[in-house]
């Protein structure tokens, strides 16, 4: 559950950024597999946080 002190404007960005490190990541010549399923766990958790927020 993200903190008091997450914005939903602070985790957008942060869904974003990790979206740009995805593509970036997956256009590479040999992408890392286990870099890509990180990020995409990652990101994942913070569309979490953004649906709990916004639930409220």
């Amino acid at each position: 559950m993200p903190t008091t002190h997450t914005s939903l404007e602070d985790l957008k960005a942060k869904h974003a950024s990790l979206e740009h490190e995805l593509e970036q990541e997956s256009n590479r010549p040999h992408p890392d597999e286990v870099l890509i399923t990180d990020l995409k766990r990652q990101k994942l958790k913070v569309k979490d946080q953004i649906a709990e927020i916004t639930r409220h």
